[in-house]
C-alpha cells in the first residue's frame, strides 16, 4: 500500500498549491486506503486536518467589521441543500457597513429594529433583507454594535449545476443558460444561487448544519486587494466616498471592477499595474 499512499500525498499537496478548495476527496481516499477495508489506516493528523478544514469557528468573525469584510476573501461559503448537495463559492468582494455614524448602514445612529436585529448579535450571525420586495441580500455581523459585512461575489467552486438550477428558478421566463462568471456575481445573485432567503436571517455561521464556513487556501495578500467605494449608496455623503468595498484584483467573478481605483493603487505602489 506504501506506493499508492505516497500517490495520493503527492496528490494532495499538489491540490493544495493549486486549487481554492480543500481536497477533501483525497483525504477520504487517503483516509480509506490499506488492505481493501475501509477503516483509516493512516496517520491520525489527516482526519484531525480534514475536520479542522471545514469550518470558521467563532474568534475568526470576532474582529472589527474592516478587518473581517477583507479576511473573508478568499474563504468559502457552503451552503448544504435540503438533498444534501453542497454548494462551495470562494468569496471574491465584500462590502463594509459599520453602523452608529455609517449614513449608508441600516444600523446608523445605533437604531436597533425588527429588521436588523441580526447586526447586533454576536459576530457570525447571518442578516438576510429583502431589497426590492423580491430580491435577497446576505451579510454577516461583526465586532462592534450593528456592523456587518455585505457578500457581493462569490467564485463557484462546486455545485454549479444546482446552481444554476436555483438561479433559473428564481428568474422570470425562459433563461438562457448562465455562464459560470455570472451565477455568484451580485449580492442578490449569489443568495440566488446559494438558495439563501429570509429564513436564514439571524441564524449563526458557526453553529448551522445548512450554511457555514471554510477556510480558503491560497489567501490573497493586501496586495491582491482593491478597496473602493460601495456600490448602490448614491446619496450618503462622505459615506459615499469611502474605501469600503473590497474584491480580489484581476478575478472575473468580482460584480463590479472599479479601473480608476485600480490604476490609482498602482501608481501609489500598492501593486503593480497589469
Amino acid at each position: 500500500t506504501m506506493p499508492r499512499k505516497r500517490k495520493l500525498l503527492a496528490q494532495l499537496s499538489a491540490l493544495q498549491s493549486h486549487s481554492s478548495f480543500p481536497p477533501l476527496d483525497v483525504l477520504e481516499n487517503l483516509n480509506a486506503t490499506s488492505d481493501g477495508d475501509s477503516s483509516p489506516k493512516s496517520s491520525k493528523y489527516f482526519v484531525i486536518e480534514k475536520k479542522n478544514s471545514s469550518q470558521l469557528e467563532a474568534d475568526f468573525f470576532n474582529q472589527p467589521c474592516i478587518s473581517l469584510a477583507k479576511s473573508f476573501l478568499g474563504q468559502i461559503l457552503v451552503r448544504r441543500l435540503p438533498d444534501g448537495r453542497e454548494l462551495w463559492g470562494r468569496i471574491v468582494e465584500t462590502e463594509a457597513y459599520l453602523g452608529g455614524e455609517d449614513e449608508a448602514s441600516h444600523s446608523k445612529g445605533g437604531k436597533q429594529t425588527q429588521r436588523n436585529a441580526a447586526m447586533f448579535m454576536k459576530p457570525g450571525t447571518l442578516y438576510v433583507y429583502q431589497i426590492y420586495g423580491i430580491y435577497f441580500c446576505v451579510n454577516v455581523s461583526s465586532q462592534g454594535e450593528g456592523a456587518a459585512v455585505l457578500l457581493r461575489s462569490l467564485e463557484p467552486l462546486q455545485g454549479l449545476d444546482a446552481m444554476r438550477e436555483l438561479r433559473s428558478a428564481s428568474r422570470k421566463g425562459p433563461s438562457k443558460l448562465l455562464k459560470d462568471w455570472q451565477l455568484c456575481n451580485g449580492p442578490s445573485k449569489l443568495c440566488q444561487a446559494f438558495g439563501i432567503d429570509k429564513a436564514f436571517d439571524q441564524r449563526d455561521l458557526t453553529q448551522d448544519a445548512a450554511i457555514w464556513m471554510a477556510p480558503g487556501h491560497d489567501l490573497p495578500g493586501e496586495q491582491d486587494v482593491v478597496a473602493t467605494t460601495r456600490i448602490g449608496i448614491g446619496n450618503r455623503g462622505e459615506w459615499a466616498q469611502k474605501p469600503l468595498r473590497f474584491y480580489l484584483r484581476g478575478n472575473k467573478f468580482v460584480s463590479v471592477v472599479d479601473k480608476n481605483r485600480e490604476r490609482e493603487m498602482a501608481a501609489m505602489g500598492h501593486f503593480s499595474c497589469s
